[in-house]
């Protein structure tokens, strides 16, 4: 999906009941970043002229709802 810019979005929808173990967006780590990366570089080097791109995190606790727009970047 593109947003207003044109930019592809990323995005990890993580959940979680309570944050006794630091929260949904907490559960977004390092490695799973690495792995939304290479997953949207694939994606990315299939496109004839690949758009520029943003890594989203909907996080979800209880009922609670974020959502961090550039949580990361690839780079």
């Amino acid at each position: 999906m593109a947003d207003r810019d044109g930019a592809i979005v990323f995005v990890e929808v993580r959940a979680r009941t309570d944050a006794s173990h630091g929260g949904a967006a907490a559960s977004v780590t390092a490695r799973k970043q690495q792995r939304l990366i290479y997953a949207a570089q694939h994606y990315l080097l299939r496109q004839a002229s690949p758009p520029p791109c943003r890594f989203d995190v909907v996080a979800i606790d209880g009922a609670e709802l974020t959502w961090l727009q550039g949580a990361f970047d690839a780079g």
